[in-house]
């Protein structure tokens, strides 16, 4: 039996083929539909699920941070880490615990307003399907469709959704001086991101851009309780991966994603803070509105990937730049001056005032 044919077995009832190849429409009968872990209802795990990935997830990425486990993959050296960024660690943890009980309150409300869900109905459907789609369609494609393929469709609009809310109000807050000053700044505290600070924002901007903007995906979507489990976690991973502050081969998202640690982080450094703004899954909103940091493109690879060599390539010649024309002003300033002391030099405007 080969690897696809295993596959699909598990992913197929047989009794169910059977059903929708049957020449009488099959009796829908709705009963409630169990949790996909027994004993727990799947809204209770959409919200719970995503909590539990974004401390586990971060964990192992803080434990490499510790022991120094991949320290040949980290964007930045943890000394800069704990020199750059101007939150505590505490002050993190709080911030991000906070959010989440905001989030899981907000959960609670809005899923005590949703109706029970039901099973029952779905071979009928599909049948139904069967009776228009031509015969050449094989019956199990079908079922593979229903189930999953639409399933996976709506959660990849879900995504486009959240990256257009996102870059909308995450863009909106960097070009407001009033946003960025008592809501978003808080977050650019961190200088040099650290995995379980993805989430460190102000709680206000956490709701809107994270809890809300999720919730719109789901809602607009019409996402069942539990393609919400798999959004919402999957974006909570995403999220805690774009801060990990590491670049990885064996990471899946940053292999699958051009939206990775590396393009986040060029936002959190100076010379990229009013580019890339796209988050968490993909870059098209920056390439299309013209705020794709484009500094780097120099050092891509030769797919047109930015590796972590090439990065800290740019980093070190941007260095090199500032440092070679910062050398050159203060031999051009003591040849004007005459003086080997910026401070003490008569061309110094408070020395000037101290001489009147």
């Amino acid at each position: 039996m080969s690897n696809a044919t295993t596959v699909l077995s598990r992913l197929i009832v047989p009794a169910d083929l059977a059903i929708i190849d049957a020449a009488v429409k099959p009796v829908t009968t709705l009963v409630p539909r169990e949790g996909v872990f027994p004993g727990y209802a799947d809204g209770v795990v959409a919200l719970a699920l995503p909590v539990m990935a974004y401390w586990s997830y971060s964990s192992i990425f803080h434990v490499m941070d510790v022991l120094k486990l991949a320290e040949g993959h980290r964007i930045h050296p943890t000394e800069e880490m704990l020199k750059k960024n101007r939150a505590t660690q505490f002050e993190v943890v709080r911030d991000v615990i906070f959010q989440h009980i905001i989030q899981t309150i907000t959960g609670i409300l809005a899923f005590s307003l949703d109706t029970q869900e039901y099973t029952g109905y779905e071979n009928s459907e599909i049948w139904t399907w069967r009776q228009v789609v031509p015969s050449i369609v094989p019956t199990w494609l079908l079922y593979i469709t229903y189930w999953y393929l639409l399933s996976g469709a709506r959660i990849f609009i879900a995504f486009v959704i959240i990256d257009t809310w996102q870059f909308t109000l995450h863009r909106f807050m960097h070009m407001h001086p009033f946003m960025y000053k008592h809501f978003h700044s808080r977050h650019h505290q961190l200088y040099v991101p650290y995995a379980y600070g993805a989430l460190f924002n102000h709680p206000l901007e956490g709701f809107l851009l994270d809890t809300v903007g999720t919730g719109i995906a789901s809602i607009v979507v019409k996402l069942s309780q539990r393609e919400c489990i798999v959004l919402y976690t999957f974006s909570t991973l995403k999220t805690v991966d774009d801060h990990c502050g590491y670049s990885l081969p064996f990471d899946i998202f940053q292999r699958l994603f051009p939206n990775n640690s590396i393009y986040h982080d060029i936002h959190h450094q100076h010379f990229g803070i009013k580019y890339n703004f796209s988050q968490p899954f993909f870059t098209f909103w920056d390439s299309l509105l013209g705020s794709r940091f484009s500094g780097t493109d120099a050092y891509t690879d030769k797919n047109g990937r930015m590796t972590l060599d090439g990065y800290h390539k740019f980093l070190q010649d941007r260095l090199d730049k500032r440092r070679k024309v910062a050398t050159e002003y203060h031999a051009e300033f003591h040849e004007i001056s005459g003086s080997e002391d910026e401070d003490d030099s008569p061309k110094n405007p408070v020395n000037q005032k101290k001489n009147q």
